[in-house]
């Protein structure tokens, strides 16, 4: 069964225009080297760009060839070069090559190089030191959302997550803050604002600036979107660190969803060949189970193949004129949702078997147990045999920062134990990798006297001054504490099931764990809609060390019309899940709004280690 929206749902905005914008603001940056030339493509703006301009377009704009930006320099004999690149110094380095290349050979031709979303300082600096800063044009193509569904934009830089939560960098806020004023200035103003976490405060401060300056662009509309929702994803690690059940999260999690599409391989197709599909509304079959929790999604299709079947037999008792008409009108269609339908059917058998494999049933067991503390102990031993048996270098990772992040941090044995075993299966390369997760957060030890129990918090009491100021200096000095079991219970993220919790009719959004978990990040975003403020919610404020870092903002709501405080557009600023998303939409219909999500990549478990780990796959 899909999601059906409820009658009086608000409608979305047509967003269409942000592909039509990065389009012509494209083709006029290739205009400006008129002639033939050669294109130089970074391989991750790829998959984007063939969503706004696909070859075609580009050689009606007088591209000849096409080569990837790669290790290797490609020979071209085109006597104009254009680079389209992220902000990256070894793309510097490539195109300083081929440039010196051609001075030393006494070529001279003409090169433009294009940066997306935006040039960097150091890139400058760099095409100077390496002496060619003159010999090229720099461009900047301000491309930094793509609609990847009627409700779903990406900006498509997965590294955000790397440089902002790992490395302390800030330079991609300008970018975020471009990209809400790019936003605002369409579908704006935005009368309630919402957010939570240090980069949501310091990309909404930009943005408000970019709005001062620009003053009086968006005053005096209707607003099309009544509140706007800024979320860093180091607010919630957990819920991105589960295994994903929800039958979107599920492809995601097996075959990676690459800027809205997939790579279907011949265990799928039931062909010789993978075929690349796209995923989003219009493809009808999956927009009914894209939501649904995977035990449901079966049967649904197997209904589906019947009611198919029997549309088909329609045309045994068919007179000439009658077939004639299904055959212009029906046929097409049904052979096309014939087409989808034995896709999907192939990829649930194929999810169906590696999950047999890994005994997902265990592993899901395993999490639960970790998500409501019951059982460590022996959730420990599964990911010490999970580690011995060398399942996977990734998921064992994953595994350790979930019980670590629920326990708040292992105890020094446990970090200790663990560590050693993981570098002894998995190989010594990655020690970096702990180092990394530890300084953002995700994989810590708790120091001495961290774990004090009750009487012993009652004794440091009674101790002298000096000797407790020692303890709360333990405390201190400890990395950012997840205190995820105490935000657990505040806000009752494990829900109180009597007897089986129905998957078939969702009761609440922990549907999307199949019930064990409601995802943080969309609590939080419930309650605050719910009050319309963080009024009441400070104690939970306080648990995620955001005291300074939760803000609101709101603007008389007399311009803006009951349609538009339905609709409500969240930022995941680092990232988010597929499952975050169906929860969200389930919010959505549950409570007669309608949600935007706007994020720096779609991310999951796995891509969340990868960016952490030091060891390339």
């Amino acid at each position: 069964m899909a999601f059906p929206h409820r009658p009086d749902a608000p409608e979305l905005p047509d967003f269409s225009m942000l592909k039509r914008l990065a389009r012509d603001q494209l083709i006029y940056l290739l205009e400006q080297l008129p002639g033939k030339k050669d294109l130089f493509i970074e391989a991750d703006l790829m998959s984007p760009l063939d969503r706004i301009a696909n070859v075609s377009i580009l050689k009606q704009h007088e591209v000849d060839k096409l080569y990837k930006v790669e290790s290797k320099p490609a020979v071209s004999s085109s006597e104009q070069l254009c680079f389209l690149v992220r902000p990256r110094i070894k793309n510097m380095r490539y195109i300083a090559n081929l440039v010196n290349a051609d001075k030393l050979a006494g070529r001279t031709r003409k090169y433009k190089v294009i940066f997306s979303p935006q040039k960097f300082y150091a890139c400058e600096m760099v095409l100077e030191e390496e002496g060619i800063y003159g010999d090229v044009s720099c461009d900047e193509w301000a491309f930094s959302l793509l609609p990847l569904d009627v409700d779903l934009l990406s900006m498509e830089l997965p590294e955000f997550f790397r440089d902002y939560f790992l490395e302390g960098d800030q330079r991609w806020i300008n970018t975020v803050a471009q990209a809400l004023h790019l936003l605002s200035t369409l579908y704006g103003p935005f009368p309630n604002c919402y957010g939570i976490g240090r980069c949501a405060k310091m990309s909404y401060e930009l943005w408000r600036k970019l709005e001062d300056e620009e003053d009086g662009e968006t005053k005096g509309r209707r607003p099309e979107i009544g509140h706007i929702f800024l979320l860093d994803r180091d607010m919630d690690f957990v819920t991105a660190l589960c295994s994903q059940v929800v039958y979107e999260g599920l492809v995601d999690d097996t075959f990676r969803i690459k800027c809205g599409s997939v790579d279907f391989g011949p265990e799928v197709t039931s062909s010789d060949k993978s075929l690349k599909v796209l995923l989003n509304a219009e493809d009808k079959v999956f927009n009914e189970i894209r939501n649904e929790h995977f035990s449901n999604v079966f049967g649904f299709l197997s209904q589906k193949a019947r009611n198919l079947q029997a549309q088909y037999d329609r045309r045994r008792g068919m007179d000439i004129k009658q077939m004639k008409n299904f055959v212009s009108q029906e046929l097409k269609g049904l052979k096309q949702e014939h087409r989808l339908l034995s896709l999907h059917i192939g990829a649930c058998e194929s999810i169906m078997k590696k999950k047999t494999k890994q005994d997902f049933q265990e592993l899901i067991k395993t999490e639960h147990a970790l998500l409501e503390g019951f059982n460590i102990r022996e959730s420990t031993s599964y990911i010490e045999e999970h580690i011995d048996r060398q399942v996977s270098p990734i998921e064992s990772l994953r595994l350790m920062c979930l019980l670590s992040i629920t326990e708040n941090g292992l105890i020094p044995k446990d970090y200790r134990s663990l560590k050693t075993q993981y570098l002894q299966s998995y190989g010594p390369e990655h020690l970096l990798t702990f180092s990394n997760l530890r300084r953002a957060g995700l994989l810590t030890e708790q120091a001495p006297g961290d774990t004090l129990t009750a009487v012993e918090s009652k004794v440091s009491k009674l101790v002298t001054d000096k000797a407790a100021g020692k303890i709360t200096d333990a405390f201190s000095s400890l990395a950012k504490r997840s205190n995820f079991r105490a935000i657990s219970k505040k806000l009752n993220l494990i829900p109180r099931v009597d007897g089986e919790y129905d998957l078939k009719v969702p009761r609440d959004m922990a549907y999307v764990f199949s019930g064990a978990y409601v995802p943080l990040s969309c609590r939080i975003i419930e309650q605050v809609l719910e009050r319309r403020s963080w009024q009441g919610l400070d104690e939970v404020v306080r648990l995620l060390n955001c005291s300074e870092l939760a803000f609101t903002d709101m603007t008389k709501e007399d311009k803006a019309s009951s349609e538009s405080l339905r609709l409500i557009l969240v930022v995941f600023l680092g990232g988010c899940t597929f499952s975050e998303i169906s929860a969200l939409r389930f919010l959505g219909r549950e409570k007669g709004y309608r949600f935007i999500f706007l994020t720096t990549a779609v991310t999951n478990s796995a891509r969340l280690m990868e960016a952490m780990s030091e060891v390339k796959a």
